[in-house]
């Protein structure tokens, strides 16, 4: 079996909203539906938190997840990348354990919408495939092709983006334009070899594509009503026998 390691980053620190990865989100702490969705998962074979909160990593454990370090503070700050995060995490595991997954899976816990047999499906197709990595996108609600960039003075914009052999594409019935999509925080499918390469994504990404009721992203306490109504509304979501 190839090793496939799930990595749920959780920093502690959120401005918006303290603690929001322990925060309750139907009966659970809002990160455990991660950690539940990695170890339902037929293919992910280790389960780690990285985190920079003693409090989450608590709650990490209760719910199965190894957190075998606490993520130091230069890589759990506001600015922090997730490249800094997960290359953090691949070098501690080598240096550490002397261990290096053949592939890496971010969940992220503030997307707790998730469908177990969609994780598995995609690091198969990742594992099928020579590209570096796969991401999760769905339609996009707006076309970009009628988004504009303003100057900072106000008095002149540009649109966004062109398309070739569309005269004019912001005049355009939407029907005649590019399809496009947007990616979201559902999950990454990594190679480690694109990570220590010193990329979150290569050259080369694939897509899965997803409805768009799997845009569930928590930022704030109105979210997290939204997204327990989701949970609740299909049993294609990660539940919970018991805890």
């Amino acid at each position: 079996m190839s090793n496939i390691l799930a990595v749920i980053p959780a920093r502690g620190g959120s401005k918006g909203l303290p603690n929001k990865n322990i925060l309750p989100l139907a009966g659970h702490p809002l990160i455990a539906y991660s950690i539940e969705a990695a170890l339902q998962s037929k293919t992910i074979t280790r389960t780690i938190v990285s985190t920079d909160s003693e409090k989450i990593a608590e709650v990490a454990r209760r719910y199965g997840a190894e957190v075998p370090f606490i993520r130091p503070a230069e890589f759990a700050q506001d600015m922090s990348t997730d490249f800094e995060v997960f290359a953090h995490v691949i070098q501690w595991l080598k240096d550490n354990e002397n261990y290096v997954p053949e592939i890496i899976v971010q969940l992220r816990p503030t997307s707790p919408a998730r469908s177990v047999s969609i994780i598995d499906e995609c690091i198969l197709k990742l594992q099928q495939s020579d590209a570096d990595s796969l991401r999760i996108v769905t339609p996009s609600p707006i076309t970009p092709y009628k988004m504009w960039r303003v100057s900072d003075d106000g008095n002149s914009m540009q649109p966004l983006l062109p398309s070739e052999g569309i005269e004019e594409p912001y005049n355009q019935p939407r029907q005649r334009l590019p399809k496009t999509y947007w990616q979201i925080g559902f999950l990454d499918v990594i190679k480690t070899s694109t990570i220590l390469n010193g990329s979150m994504s290569g050259s080369k990404m694939i897509p899965y594509v997803v409805p768009n009721e799997y845009a569930v992203d928590i930022d704030d306490l109105d979210s997290f009503v939204k997204a327990a109504k989701v949970i609740e509304s299909s049993d294609e979501y990660v539940h919970f026998s018991s805890k």
